[in-house]
């Protein structure tokens, strides 16, 4: 059932992006920005939008543009960071830079960053609305560079504490989902205090969903990228917990390793409890999550927000 319900606001986004970013003249920028969007992905943040405005009993036509510009920011953040990570693969295809060079990438990331914030101005609300909107979407753009930038910073450092690691996830992850909640509310000009709730709901199931992201990287043996995190020498919260344990990894940091090496530490992983302790980390948010929303009715799409925090924390891919 859940999956019903995503898949239909899903396409309603769908339908949207082909409305409000085609592509137009230069050609070759627009194909570069439009990659990553027409390689698919579940459209989760802008479904989180239509959601909460559903909860609100708003008419989510009138925020549409909005819950556009909120993927079209999460895919120029996919951009940047494919070229940052070197990433050669992203959704199935090759990433934006490796089919259009690094340089058109670049601009095509910077044309959706701009793209985002003129579509928060068609959106069919008060003036007032869309000024508040404009902002938290620019302050959260600001916390989405701090967060990648601290994620950068911990490859260097010899230990990186666990509340380290979640400031770093709330602003990489969390606050783009929080936006995602919370924006609808901004627009609509509600309460300060629905509007907290849905901002504090989107945060804490970010850090759920980067957190159960972190652990398919161990836990699900398929596809080229596994134990990527690993090798990259990511400071996830399984390895902080591990590290602290005093347990040695042989492939973390080591860029290559054999399939054996990498099962044999994520063996270690499960056997120190870290992963276990990750994991109900991950569940801990989502109820955190889940009882913010209190302040809303009881409503289809409040129960539907309700499951999917739980799909976040328990999805296998």
């Amino acid at each position: 059932m859940l999956k019903e319900e995503i898949a239909k606001r899903a396409e309603i986004i769908n339908k949207a992006i082909e409305e409000l970013l085609p592509e137009r003249e230069p050609i070759g920028l627009y194909k570069a920005a439009r990659h990553l969007i027409k390689a698919g992905g579940k459209r989760l943040r802008p479904v989180i939008s239509l959601l909460a405005v559903e909860a609100l009993g708003k008419d989510y036509r009138k925020i549409i543009p909005a819950a556009v510009s909120i993927e079209t920011i999460h895919n120029f953040t996919l951009v940047h960071d494919d070229i940052m990570d070197r990433d050669e693969m992203r959704r199935g295809v090759p990433t934006v830079h490796r089919v259009y060079g690094e340089a058109t990438a670049i601009l095509a990331g910077d044309t959706l960053f701009a793209e985002a914030f003129k579509l928060l101005t068609k959106c069919d609300v008060e003036s007032e609305g869309i000024r508040k909107a404009t902002e938290m979407l620019s302050d959260v753009c600001i916390k989405i560079c701090e967060g990648q930038y601290y994620d950068m910073s911990f490859e260097k450092r010899e230990s990186v504490s666990e509340e380290e690691y979640l400031r770093m996830v709330e602003l990489k992850t969390g606050v783009l989902i929080a936006a995602s909640a919370a924006l609808p509310a901004v627009l609509f000009g509600e309460s300060e205090e629905i509007v907290k709730a849905l901002w504090d709901y989107g945060v804490l199931s970010g850090i759920g969903f980067q957190i159960q992201d972190d652990l398919l990287d161990l836990t699900e043996e398929t596809g080229k990228d596994w134990g990527s995190d690993l090798l990259k020498g990511k400071k996830t919260l399984i390895v902080i917990k591990a590290f602290e344990k005093g347990v040695k990894l042989k492939t973390f940091g080591k860029e290559k390793a054999d399939v054996s090496e990498i099962r044999d530490d994520i063996e270690k992983l499960r056997e120190c409890g870290a992963i276990d302790y990750a994991a109900s980390m991950a569940r801990k948010m989502a109820e955190e999550a889940k009882r913010k929303l209190e302040v809303l009715p009881e409503s289809k799409a409040k129960e539907t927000l309700l499951e999917l925090t739980d799909f976040l924390v328990t999805r296998k891919k």
